[in-house]
C-alpha cells in the first residue's frame, strides 16, 4: 500500500473529520483521540455540548496549537487513515497508568490510536501509517517508540499484532 502521509495541521483538519466521520469510525467520533491525552476531572462543558463534541473541540485546539498530534494517510487526494502519536509525556493517562507505566527512564514516543474507515480496511492502510509514523517520529528526534496493540474478539481475532514491546 502506497500512501502519502502528512502531519495533521490546521489546514488538514477537514481531512481528519472526513476520516472520523466515515462509516465504521463511531468509536473515533466518541474519543477524538483524546482518551489517553486526558486524565482526571475534565473542564466543564458548555450547556448542551456532549462529551464527544467537547473532545472534538479539544483535539482541534491541539491541532491549532501544534505540534501535530498525528499523521493522516491519503490515497490520491482522499484521506483514508489516521495514526495518533507523540512524546509519551503528551499522554496524561499513560503517565498515570500503573499498567502501561514506563519500562525505564528513557524518553519514548507513544502510538495511541489508528483510525481506518471500513471501506479502506484490509488494504494495508494501518501498516503504511505505522511505517510512516516510525519514520516521522525518528525525524522528530524520537529514538524509542511504543504502542499498545489490542486484539479484540470478532472477525479480526486471529490477526493479533502481538504483545506490546519496544
Amino acid at each position: 500500500m502506497t500512501l502519502r502521509v502528512q502531519p495533521l495541521t490546521p489546514e488538514r483538519w477537514p481531512d481528519l473529520e472526513a476520516v472520523f466521520n466515515a462509516r465504521g469510525c463511531a468509536v473515533a467520533r466518541s474519543c477524538w483521540c483524546m482518551y489517553y491525552r486526558e486524565s482526571g476531572a475534565q473542564p466543564p462543558r458548555p450547556p448542551g455540548q456532549s462529551l464527544p463534541q467537547a473532545r472534538r473541540e479539544r483535539m482541534k485546539a491541539l491541532v491549532e496549537a501544534g505540534p501535530p498530534p498525528g499523521l493522516i494517510g491519503y490515497r490520491a487526494a482522499k484521506p483514508v487513515g489516521w495514526i495518533a502519536l507523540g512524546p509519551r509525556e503528551h499522554f496524561a493517562k499513560l503517565q498515570k497508568s500503573p499498567v502501561m507505566k514506563p519500562v525505564d527512564a528513557q524518553p519514548v514516543w507513544s502510538i495511541i490510536c489508528f483510525v481506518v474507515p471500513a471501506e479502506h480496511r484490509r488494504q494495508g492502510v494501518a501498516a503504511a501509517l505505522l511505517q510512516a509514523a516510525v519514520a516521522w517520529a525518528r525525524r522528530q528526534g524520537a529514538t524509542l517508540l511504543e504502542a499498545y496493540p489490542v486484539d479484540k474478539p470478532g472477525p479480526a481475532a486471529g490477526r493479533s499484532l502481538g504483545k506490546s514491546s519496544r
